[in-house]
C-alpha cells in the first residue's frame, strides 16, 4: 500500500514582512527591560543586519475557506485576535518590554530583525546580540531574576517547589527573595484578553466538541490548571478548525527547562488528507514493543487515543513564531495525558511545503550528490516530518531510576534529546513499515536521502534550538557510523542507504537508555561529545548563506492574508 497522497499548492513569495504587532501586558522586571528603557540602542552596521534579514524568506500563510461555514468563518478573526495575546505574553517571557527596545532602535531593518526574534538576540545565530549595548540573553530568558544563581535557586525551591512549576515566574519579593507569580497573574492582561476572545468564539462554535474545549481553556488561561483543557482537545475530532493556545513548550527557558513559553497556532483541518493518515496512530503500541532497546527502557504502554491529522495554518503567535518556524505540532506535553490518552499530531502541510520549496530543495542542489538529488521529495519530507510527530508517543516519560520525569530529570537538555528521539525513532517507523512491505525500495530510499538532506537544514537553526541540537548530534553520530560520506573534491555528500537501519537502531537506543536513565551528567557528556559543530560543516553550511538559501520564513498572516 503506497502511504502518499500528492500534494500541489501555490505559493506566494513576497518581501520581508513584519512578523505582526502586539502591546505588553503586566510588566515584569529584567536586566533586558531595563537597559531597553535607559539606553538609546545603537543598531548593527546596515550590511550586517542585511545579511541577518536574509536568513529568512517571507510566505503568506492562507487557506481555502470554502469548505467553513459562515459560523466558523467568524470564529477566525476571533481565534486571531487571541492568539495575537500570546504574542504579547511571550514578548513579557523572552525579554521584557517590547515597546520600549523598538522605540530605542532608529535603524528599521533593525526594528524589523527584532520583531522576528522577539527580542534583541539572533535566535539563529546561538542567540548572539545583534543590537549594541544589550548584552547576551539570559538562559532564563525573562523567566527568572537575572541575578539569580543556581544555589539560590535551588535552595529555595525546597522550601517552594511551585518555583519549578510549568506556569510560574520567578521574582524577587519584597524581601529579596525568590517568589512563585502564577502566569494568570504575571500575563493577566495578555490572558485576559485571550480567554475573553475564546469565549466569545466559542458562542459561534458549532461542533460541541471545539465548543468546550474553547471554554475550558478560556478558563484554564485564568487559573493556570490545563488538564481539563488538553483532554477535551484530544477528544475533539470532526471539528474544521482548531487553535492551539497557551504556555506550552520549554524550549525558552535554557535555564532548567521547566517554564512553558506563551504561544498559538490558528489552524484549519485538512478533512480528507488527516483521513488518510489515522491508521499510523493505532500503530504505536506494536511499534513500542518492537523498539531496539532493552525491555525496562520500553515498558511504557503510550496511549491508544492518539490523533493524526493534516491542517493549514493560518497564524502563528509567540514562541513558535520566534525564529525557525514549527512545521509539525505534537501535544500535549503533559506526561500524563500523553500515558492515558495518546496525543494529537497536527502537521502544517502548507508551511512545511514552503521550507522545502525554498530551502530543503536548495540545499539539495548545493550539498547532495547528483545521482541522489532527485531522491529529495517532498512526500519523503511529509513522512519524516510526520512520523517524527508520531514517534514523540514512543519510548519513556519517566526515568527508570527513580529520578521522576524524564523531562525534569534533564532540565535544560531534555528538550534537544527528545527531539532527536523522535527524529530517529520516525526514521526506525519508516523502516519498520518498509520491512513489512508498506514502503517499497525507491520509496525508503527518498525517505533517506530527503531525511539527510534536512538534517543540514535544522543544523543552520543553531545551539539555541532544540532542534539544531539534535540535529547536530545526529549528524555527527550517523558520521561515525559511516551512514554517508563526503566527496573531498566537490563537498558533496552520499548517503550509504545500507547503514541507514544499523545506525538509526543504535543511536535509538543509545537516546532512549539516557532518558530512562535521567542521568544528566551523563547525557551532558553525550551532547558535548556529538553536539559540535567541526569545520568542514561549518564551511559547508557557509557554502549555503553564500548561495542565498534562506534558513527560514517569516510570515505575512492574519485577516489580510485571508481576505476576511
Amino acid at each position: 500500500m503506497n502511504i502518499r497522497p500528492m500534494f500541489t499548492l501555490a505559493f506566494s513569495l513576497l518581501i520581508l514582512a513584519a512578523c505582526g504587532d502586539s502591546k505588553s501586558g503586566t510588566k515584569p522586571t529584567s536586566a533586558s527591560e531595563t537597559s531597553g528603557s535607559e539606553a538609546e540602542h545603537e543598531a548593527s552596521d546596515v550590511s550586517d543586519i542585511e545579511s541577518r534579514l536574509a536568513k529568512y524568506t517571507s510566505f503568506k500563510l492562507t487557506a481555502d475557506l470554502d469548505g467553513l461555514s459562515a459560523q466558523q468563518q467568524k470564529m477566525l478573526p476571533l481565534l486571531i485576535e487571541a492568539a495575537e495575546a500570546m504574542d504579547a505574553a511571550f514578548w513579557l517571557q523572552a525579554y521584557g518590554d517590547r515597546e520600549a527596545l523598538l522605540a530605542s532602535i532608529e535603524d528599521e531593518n533593525t526594528r524589523r530583525y527584532v520583531e522576528i526574534n522577539y527580542g534583541p538576540w539572533d535566535r539563529l545565530a546561538n542567540n548572539e546580540s545583534f543590537v549594541e549595548g544589550v548584552g547576551a540573553k539570559p538562559k532564563g530568558a525573562n523567566f527568572y531574576p537575572t541575578d539569580m544563581t543556581p544555589t539560590e535557586f535551588e535552595e529555595a525551591a525546597e522550601k517552594q517547589p511551585e518555583l519549578r512549576g510549568l506556569y510560574t515566574v520567578v521574582q524577587r519579593d519584597a524581601s529579596g527573595g525568590l517568589k512563585a507569580v502564577p502566569y494568570s497573574q504575571a500575563y493577566g492582561d495578555a490572558y485576559q484578553k485571550a480567554s475573553e476572545k475564546l469565549l466569545e468564539a466559542a458562542e459561534l462554535a458549532e461542533d460541541p466538541g471545539f465548543e468546550k474545549y474553547l471554554r475550558l481553556r478560556a478558563k484554564a488561561l485564568l487559573t493556570d490548571e490545563y488538564f481539563d483543557s488538553d483532554i477535551a482537545w484530544m477528544d475533539m475530532k470532526t471539528n474544521a478548525i482548531d487553535i492551539v493556545i497557551g504556555p506550552i513548550e520549554n524550549y525558552e527557558d535554557a535555564l532548567y527547562n521547566y517554564k512553558a513559553a506563551s504561544e498559538a497556532y490558528v489552524l484549519i483541518k485538512d478533512l480528507a488528507w488527516s483521513k488518510n493518515l489515522q491508521k499510523y496512530a493505532a500503530m504505536l503500541p506494536d511499534l513500542q514493543t518492537g523498539l531496539p532497546v532493552e525491555a525496562e527502557y520500553k515498558q511504557e504502554k503510550p496511549g491508544t487515543d492518539s490523533d493524526l491529522n493534516a491542517y493549514d495554518v493560518v497564524y502563528y503567535a509567540g514562541d513558535c513564531n520566534a525564529g525557525s518556524k514549527t512545521i509539525a505540532i505534537n501535544l500535549p506535553n503533559d506526561e500524563k495525558v500523553q500515558l492515558s490518552r495518546g496525543s494529537r499530531r497536527l502537521q502544517l502541510k502548507n508551511a512545511m511545503r514552503a521550507k522545502f520549496d525554498r530551502i530543503l530543495v536548495p540545499i539539495a542542489e548545493v550539498l547532495i550528490a547528483p545521482e541522489q538529488r532527485s531522491l529529495v521529495s517532498f512526500d519523503a519530507f511529509f513522512e519524516n516530518t510526520m512520523f517524527h510527530e508520531v514517534a514523540h508517543g514512543l519510548g519513556i516519560k519517566n526515568t527508570i531510576t527513580d529520578r521522576g520525569t524524564v523531562r525534569s530529570a534533564l532540565k535544560n537538555h531534555a528538550s534537544a534529546l527528545e527531539e532527536g528521539k523522535a527524529d530517529v525513532l520516525g526514521l526506525y517507523m519508516l523502516t519498520s513499515l518498509h520491512e513489512q512491505g508498506e514502503l517499497d525500495e525507491d520509496q525508503i530510499e527518498d525517505n533517506y536521502v530527503t531525511f539527510m538532506a534536512s538534517i543540514f537544514r535544522s543544523i543552520r537553526f543553531g545551539a539555541s534550538s532544540a532542534h539544531g541540537v539534535a540535529n547536530l548530534i545526529r549528524f555527527n553520530y550517523f558520521a561515525e557510523m559511516g551512514v554517508f560520506s563526503r566527496d573531498q573534491e566537490s563537498g558533496v555528500y552520499r548517503v550509504d542507504v545500507d547503514k541507514i537501519a544499523e545506525a538509526t537502531n543504535a543511536l535509538s537506543a543509545a537516546i532512549l537508555k539516557l532518558q530512562g536513565d535521567g542521568d544528566f551528567d551523563a547525557v551532558g557528556a553525550f551532547v558535548s561529545r556529538y553536539g559540535s559543530q567541526g569545520e568542514t560543516l561549518k564551511g559547508d553550511l557557509d557554502r549555503l548563506s553564500k548561495a542565498g538559501i534562506p534558513v527560514d520564513v517569516v510570515f505575512e498572516q492574519g485577516v489580510e492574508a485571508l481576505g476576511i
